[in-house]
């Protein structure tokens, strides 16, 4: 049994659709959360630049004592998690990526379109990830172009958001795609607004963050790492945008919880 916390890293406010998920399915933990916010989006930044502030914010974890490491970001993923595992062997880390496996397992038609970062779209691991599970798949890509910042300005539910999300979706339905892959942790947040784009059409909407909380549940018990049964959870909120965006994040996280993403 292991008391430290599990930790979590994003950009922003995305990864906290998977903190959410974690406290949901293990509510005896303590999780400490880095949103970076100063340097959010990740999505248009150069790989070398990605990979630097993700380095720095999995060392601000490591010093919090973080047993486990889950990187919220799909760009920080690709652009870091191998020079993590090097540089800290044996340490478990869990990246996130598109669930594209389950989504094309669930298309109908064998046409999905995954919504990504530029940045992420553009890495290595996008190419794998298509080539493992594309093949007989027609794969759309398509960057959530303002997306995250959406989430960032909390203007979720605007007009804007209506508008900016009917540009990106629209024209993926129109191709064809029934199934929507979620490639990005602050996409979730979105849900509301892409669903009212979406209306009656039949579009299933994939989400990864509840498969990744799962990950971080089997590696704890591998390790024999869960919290004790009588352990008090804390949470702590962290971020290089100063201490009214760390007031943010747990005020959001809060209101995940009882949100329908």
């Amino acid at each position: 049994m292991d008391s430290r916390p599990v930790g979590i890293f994003d950009s922003g406010l995305g990864g906290l659709s998977v903190w959410r998920e974690v406290r949901r399915l293990l509510p005896g933990e303590s999780i400490v959360y880095f949103g970076d916010g100063k340097n959010c989006p990740y999505g248009t930044k150069l790989e070398q630049t990605i990979r630097r502030l993700t380095i720095d914010a999995i060392g601000r974890l490591m010093d919090r004592g973080a047993k486990i490491i889950m990187l919220g970001c799909n760009t920080a993923t690709a652009a870091a998690i191998g020079d993590l595992r090097r540089m800290y062997p044996g340490f478990p880390f869990v990246g996130v990526e598109p669930a594209l496996k389950p989504a094309v397992e669930q298309s109908r038609n064998k046409s999905v379109a995954v919504i990504a970062t530029i940045a992420y779209m553009a890495s290595d691991g996008y190419r794998q990830l298509v080539e493992r599970y594309g093949n007989g798949v027609q794969v759309f890509s398509a960057p959530g172009k303002g997306f995250a910042m959406l989430v960032e300005e909390n203007k979720e539910g605007t007009k804007e958001a209506f508008d900016t999300i009917s540009m990106v979706i629209e024209p993926l339905i129109g191709q064809g795609a029934d199934t929507l892959v979620l490639g990005c942790t602050h996409y979730p947040f979105l849900t509301r607004d892409i669903k009212r784009v979406i209306g009656d059409r039949p579009v299933t909407i994939i989400n990864p963050a509840p498969a990744v909380a799962r990950r971080v549940q089997v590696l704890l018990q591998q390790a024999d790492a869960l919290a004790p049964a009588d352990n008090t959870p804390q949470f702590e909120f962290l971020s290089l945008a100063g201490k009214d965006y760390s007031r943010r994040l747990a005020e959001m996280a809060r209101k995940a919880l009882s949100m329908d993403i």
